[in-house]
């Protein structure tokens, strides 16, 4: 059998009933560190350029990036000349540390400090992998050989660091595939390079603990990150960082876990390019933060440049559902969302605390624009074809009105079987609903209230043929309704009204919307007009032709609207 889950066995969590890391809440954002051009490079079908690295050092120090990996100089020459390029050409901003890794092998720590001359600050990165089966497996050594290789290398560290004291140096130490790695072992591991490199007096100190593997649910790596935290010496002086992978698809929530449980420090990546199924993102584990009203320390505003830069750097394209990032991560087509969105964006008020249905965050906030936000396809209600209007063409329809229009315009979307766009949105709306026949175009009226209620007197037609009729009612929808009843025949009963005046930048500044019932036909029609009372009158005209004039006039009947 291929498929069989009995030739793997489950984790086993950590033993830790005193764990206080679920109820801590994250205040802060962590020290950020981009591996992009390291780890990200490196998982790449084609590496970087160095134009390419250029570009991406450029765009994380705009970012605010404080800590940036730009390399493993001593494994590959492309990586040393971009660390000399960096360094010779002064591209490194004074409040910018960079990053360089190196095994915990002698020749490559040297050729790391040869890439690292003349950098004003700078992080050395060593390593060595820990875990059981990196030990039993690959290196065939036991626990003392494992720990040996650490000590020498921090040794070597530090003393070439001694070497070059105009930079100021942070040490940074990784136990390679920390997740695989018995907890005290690690802390073993980790404490004898702290005894070398001595936080405690006054050298600055990393210790990060990757997930080189995820292995397990994002809680165990919090009590693996809390555990440490409870069991290394000279802890106060150490920052602990973490740097997770996504195996398990789970990279954010273990990071935002592990600084629950303690973590000082973040690595990763712009998108979650890395090795496998990536690194940790960077992007959506700043905006998580941002969303509960904590500064990320990092501009992300400019959503549209990062991902444009990313892609060509990487070659990557981003995924169009990409957590804050992707084309359609902010877009609604389902009707009920929609209809939420549109009522949440019509109550806020400027300076508001943000607190609409299906938007975590404010799409402006990264440069996205509300036009994205509700789209129309066949799964769009009332709400989306309603919003568009608003947005676009500041027309509001009566609720009626919009549930008889999602209808002609689903029916669209069907036909062409994709999306349909705010021009054809509208476009549908004037055929359906505004469209005035010129046989029924109102010319001209006079309203006179006497003591039987309102007598209307109007022209209506084409202006060589006018058509001149007059009429008695309570109101002037009424006494309009009375002419056209005598004229042919028919009985108007009005089901629905409604009358909106329009903002300033509109050619018309009124929409009438009128639905009736003419010889047991329903009709509906719009009409947009200079004033209230015009847009009215031609709303009603143009629904009474309906029934008149049948399929001569396409102004709207339920019928054609609903088949079209």
């Amino acid at each position: 059998m291929a498929f069989d889950h009995r030739k793997y066995t489950a984790f086993r969590p950590v033993a830790k009933p005193d764990r206080r890391w679920p109820d801590q809440v994250i205040e802060k954002a962590p020290t950020w560190c981009a591996v992009d051009l390291r780890d990200g490079n490196q998982a790449l079908v084609k590496p970087m350029s160095v134009a390419q690295k250029q570009r991406m050092f450029d765009l994380l120090v705009k970012l605010g990036f404080k800590e940036i990996e730009i390399g493993f100089p001593a494994a590959s020459q492309p990586d040393f000349d971009f660390c000399r390029k960096l360094i010779e050409e002064n591209r490194i901003p004074d409040d910018v540390k960079i990053q360089v890794l190196t095994q915990a092998r002698p020749e490559l720590i040297k050729r790391t400090y040869e890439a690292l001359q003349g950098a004003q600050r700078a992080i050395v990165h060593v390593y060595n992998s820990t875990s059981t089966v990196q030990r039993e497996q690959v290196f065939g050594l036991d626990r003392a050989g494992i720990r040996e290789i650490a000590v020498n290398g921090a040794q070597l560290v530090k003393e070439l660091a001694e070497q070059y004291p105009d930079t100021e140096w942070t040490f940074q130490y990784s136990p390679e595939s920390f997740t695989g790695t018995e907890l005290d072992f690690a802390v073993e591991v980790i404490d004898a390079v702290s005894d070398v490199w001595r936080p405690d007096e006054g050298q600055p100190v990393i210790i990060n603990l990757p997930a080189t593997v995820e292995m397990a649910t994002p809680n165990v790596f919090a009590d693996q990150i809390e555990w440490v935290c409870d069991n290394i010496r000279r802890r106060e002086h150490i920052s602990i960082s973490v740097h997770t992978h996504n195996d398990r698809g789970c990279g954010v929530a273990a990071a935002e876990l592990a600084v629950m449980a303690g973590a000082d420090r973040v690595e990763g990546t712009l998108m979650g390019n890395g090795e496998r199924t990536g690194n940790m993102d960077l992007v959506t584990m700043a905006m998580n933060l941002y969303s509960q009203g904590i500064d990320p320390t990092l501009d992300l505003s400019g959503m549209a440049e990062i991902t444009e830069v990313v892609e060509a750097c990487t070659e990557i394209s981003t995924h169009p559902r990409h957590p804050y990032a992707g084309e359609l991560v902010f877009t609604a087509f389902s009707g009920s969302h929609q209809d939420a969105i549109r009522k949440c964006l019509a109550r806020r008020k400027d300076g508001d605390t943000w607190n609409v249905a299906y938007l975590p965050i404010d799409p402006s906030d990264l440069g996205r624009r509300y036009e994205e936000v509700v789209r129309i396809n066949s799964q769009s209600g009332k709400g989306g074809v309603a919003y568009v209007l608003e947005r676009d063409y500041n027309i509001s329809l009566p609720r009626w009105l919009q549930i008889e229009f999602s209808k002609v315009v689903q029916g669209a979307a069907e036909t062409n079987g994709g999306e349909v766009d705010s021009m054809t949105v509208h476009s549908l709306f004037e055929q359906r609903y505004l469209k005035v026949h010129e046989d029924w175009a109102l010319r001209a009226y006079d309203l006179r209230r006497d003591e039987d209620g309102v007598h209307a007197e109007f022209t209506y037609g084409r202006e060589s043929a006018p058509v001149r009729l007059e009429g008695q009612g309570l109101g002037a929808v009424e006494a309009v309704s009375d002419a056209l009843e005598k004229r042919f025949g028919i009985e108007v009963a009005v089901d629905a009204y409604d009358e909106f005046a329009l903002g300033e930048g509109t050619r018309a500044n009124a929409l009438a919307c009128i639905r009736l019932t003419a010889d047991e036909r329903h009709c509906s029609a719009a009409a947009l007009a200079e004033d209230t009372t015009s847009a009215t009158l031609q709303a009603l005209l143009s629904a009474v032709a309906q029934v008149v004039s049948g399929d001569e006039v396409k102004a709207g009947s339920e019928e054609s609207a609903i088949t079209a």
